[in-house]
């Protein structure tokens, strides 16, 4: 029996190893290909946990952990962030951010998703300040010799949610994808919903 639960406040902490290996994990697959590390992890899990309001939110099979999704005001976030939507003229203490989602490919598609939305929502609902709920996706080009043949977007499971993409509100973030020697930049795109 899979159990999801919200941790805020000092319990957060506890979820942060297990949420560290998972986003190394998860997002390697396509469409992050990512090239983490703890190191780098563990850094950015300390940062973002120390943000007032923020939430984890977890799956546990038994003990385990085999998901996570996070949350928090889009204030706490790095300008790259924030700075699309100012220019937007929308204000960022008003805007909360939905971070990653990652999840074991044996458990996808079991509801799980959906739970971590409705949990995060009822958080940022329950603080009473925001008028608009975020997060930012990835984009890679068809094209991408690299995407597997199986591959199916979340965007018709993001639409389900309420959330549609905003045109035009994009930012750049950089990592390293497997094998290469250097930070690669990629466009993320922001979706949104109000609240």
């Amino acid at each position: 029996m899979i159990r999801v639960e919200s941790l805020v406040g000092p319990e957060r902490s506890q979820a942060l190893p297990a949420l560290a290996e998972l986003r190394i994990r998860v997002f390697r697959e396509w469409p992050y290909l990512y090239e983490g590390s703890l190191e780098y992890e563990q850094r950015y899990l300390e940062k973002f946990s120390a943000a007032e309001d923020s939430l984890i939110v977890v799956a546990r099979d038994g003990a385990v952990i085999v998901g996570a999704s996070t949350a928090s005001p889009l204030v706490g976030h790095a300008d790259a962030f924030a700075a699309p939507f100012e220019q937007r003229g929308m204000d960022r203490d008003r805007i909360f951010y939905f971070g990653e989602s990652v999840l074991l490919p044996a458990y996808r598609g079991s509801g799980i998703g959906h739970a971590f939305f409705d949990h995060r929502e009822q958080h940022a609902r329950s603080l009473g300040t925001f008028d608009w709920l975020t997060f930012c996706a990835v984009v890679r080009p068809e094209e991408d010799e690299r995407m597997p043949d199986d591959y199916r977007t979340l965007d018709g499971f993001w639409r389900k949610r309420g959330f549609e993409k905003m045109e035009g509100l994009t930012t750049d973030f950089s990592w390293k994808e497997p094998g290469s020697s250097h930070e690669v930049s990629h466009v993320m795109q922001f979706w949104g919903k109000r609240l």
